[in-house]
């Protein structure tokens, strides 16, 4: 994981905060940082064997006399470098093709609605496509500009889930943040699923594992802390309305002012060896 981090730039105040958080992850995960400055309201990404097409709203084309003076000034804060995405080719005139070769991407939980609209627990159709088709993880930051300093993984025995705690692993790695795992359900149970996921039982015995209480995950959530990056595994099967609202990661996105790490269903580390 040593390629860029890929930040689409609003050049406006919510997309200061994003960049600023999409800054703060680069430097705390020793990451290279690629920011696209859009020229038009759309862009392709062809993730094999699908394609993606984001439609974005236009405040992301707002004022580009000022919008390269405004990056410099915000990465500035964090010193961090960064290179200008530049697209592929065009399937259109006003369609570019965008790079995926990244290790991550930032995106905010809409990317192609007023941004004004859209509560803090809604997250757009097109974010959800671009997380069920990524080979990457997907960033979801916090509103705000919010530092987190530590790491909390939801598991509940998936693969997916298994990915994002594989890729909570490397962070730590890189940053030394103390790592958490939240669960509910039987330990004995998801202990043996983590083997089977590869992860060796040492490995496991020394995690600081955190059960939570047994009903509605909504009143469990006051339990993870206010400066974690929330990990979280997306499900494989069904409908992405299913994924992020039908299920209990509607209820950790939506109940959590985190910032948030999720890993999709074609993400490489749900596939890595621990």
């Amino acid at each position: 994981m040593n390629k860029p981090v890929m930040h689409i730039f609003r050049n406006t105040p919510f997309g200061r905060e994003t960049l600023l958080q999409t800054a703060y992850l680069c430097r705390r995960m020793q990451l290279p940082l690629a920011v696209y400055l859009p020229e038009f309201k759309r862009f392709l990404m062809y993730f094999d064997p699908e394609v993606v097409q984001v439609d974005l709203d236009s405040s992301y084309l707002t004022d580009p006399a000022t919008a390269r003076d405004h990056i410099s000034e915000i990465l500035a804060f964090h010193q961090v470098e960064h290179t200008l995405v530049v697209p592929k080719g065009k399937t259109a005139s006003d369609l570019p093709d965008l790079p995926i070769h990244f290790s991550l991407m930032t995106c905010p939980r809409s990317m192609s609605e007023d941004t004004r609209k859209i509560a803090l627990g809604v997250i757009g159709s097109k974010v959800r496509r671009i997380v069920q088709s990524a080979h990457f993880p997907i960033f979801l930051p916090a509103p705000v500009f919010k530092p987190w300093t530590r790491l909390s993984v939801f598991y509940g025995g998936s693969d997916n889930a298994a990915g994002a705690l594989r890729l909570a692993l490397e962070i730590n790695r890189r940053c030394n943040a103390p790592l958490q795992i939240f669960s509910q359900g039987d330990r004995i149970e998801l202990k043996i699923q983590l083997i089977r996921q590869g992860f060796a039982e040492t490995q496991i015995e020394a995690f600081d594992w955190q059960f939570l209480g047994d009903g509605d995950i909504s009143s469990q959530l006051f339990s993870i802390p206010h400066d974690g990056l929330v990990m979280l595994g997306a499900y494989g099967k069904g409908s992405m309305r299913k994924l992020l609202f039908g299920s209990t990661m509607e209820k950790v996105q939506s109940g959590l002012p985190n910032s948030l790490m999720v890993v999709g269903p074609k993400c490489s580390w749900v596939k890595a060896v621990s």
